[in-house]
């Protein structure tokens, strides 16, 4: 993937023949440091950024079909909601595109908020929120509608005390359903605990692969683990 061609700078190129394949109930982690590309995967596969190359498969459909997009989940690494707008409108609009049944939808919604310690601050303006109770909002848009892929780009990233407890209740609740999973992070704890096979990504490329116990052992620094061999293996 390249970006940011103008009349005086060339494109940069981002990611380098990354390929990624996420088997169904699988959960995959991608690691390395800001600026490595973690991003622009996790975009790419959720529709949200066009590759200059390449493409996206869901469960073998093209992400261009409506049908594949429904069955994905993303929280980015920002909070891209309307500042002015309550939780709770929010979130019952975000439903309606998801097209769940009017009364279905709200009992998801009010169950999300409550689930996520913010039911009782449900009507305030979401620009109102500190940056813990934004990230635990995007947990409730990422989860709404059940998906089958679900993507989380730096998910404790910001995250507050009863966040961790809210990422893992529903990590667990898509685990038992199997759903899939990539997570990015430049954070090994967030591999270890989430992940069963984790992808190394420096400078756009995957340089090593393998279970976070091989690649994330106690003790292990992360400039070793950015400085090894090439990748190798599959998950």
């Amino acid at each position: 993937m390249r970006y940011g061609r103008s009349l005086f700078r060339p494109a940069k190129s981002v990611l380098r023949g990354v390929s990624l394949s996420v088997p169904a109930g699988a959960s995959i982690g991608l690691i390395g440091p800001n600026g490595s590309g973690k991003s622009s995967v996790l975009r790419i596969a959720a529709g949200a950024q066009r590759a200059t190359k390449g493409g996206v498969l869901i469960f073998g459909r093209s992400l261009e079909e409506k049908s594949a997009r429904a069955r994905l989940g993303f929280l980015s690494d920002s909070s891209p909601f309307p500042p002015e707008l309550s939780a709770r409108s929010v979130l019952r609009l975000l439903a309606a595109l998801h097209r769940l049944e009017r009364g279905a939808r709200n009992r998801r919604c009010e169950d999300l908020l409550e689930r996520t310690g913010l039911a009782a601050e449900a009507q305030r303006p979401l620009g109102s929120f500190s940056r813990g109770m934004l990230r635990r909002f995007g947990l409730a848009q990422a989860f709404l509608h059940t998906p089958d892929v679900i993507l989380l780009d730096e998910p404790t990233a910001g995250l507050d005390a009863p966040g961790y407890g809210v990422l893992e209740d529903f990590l667990g609740e898509a685990a038992r359903r199997g759903a899939s999973l990539l997570l990015a992070s430049h954070n090994p704890t967030d591999l270890t605990s989430f992940t069963g096979h984790v992808f190394v990504l420096l400078d756009g490329r995957i340089t090593r692969q393998g279970s976070p116990q091989e690649l994330l052992p106690n003790g292990r620094g992360m400039a070793e683990l950015y400085c090894s061999g090439p990748a190798k293996g599959s998950p």
